[in-house]
């Protein structure tokens, strides 16, 4: 199931909080795919993928990996 934007967004912003990740999204590049999330986001890849891919490079915990509970 595609994962939206928005919930992409939450997902970042609930583990990294606003600031850093923000960086995360326009600096770090992700190291399976060679581009920053903000690059392959607007290449059209699948948000759950960058989001998958960035747990892996900062290896967040599988439990944590569903995002933040509202």
């Amino acid at each position: 199931m595609p994962m939206r934007l928005t919930e992409f967004h939450r997902c970042v912003r609930g583990e990294f909080g606003e600031i850093k990740g923000e960086w995360i999204l326009h600096s770090h590049v992700l190291a399976s795919r060679g581009g920053t999330a903000e690059e392959l986001l607007a290449q059209g890849v699948e948000p759950r993928e960058i989001w998958w891919e960035i747990c892996e490079d900062f290896e967040i915990p599988e439990l944590r990996r569903l995002g933040p509970d509202d």
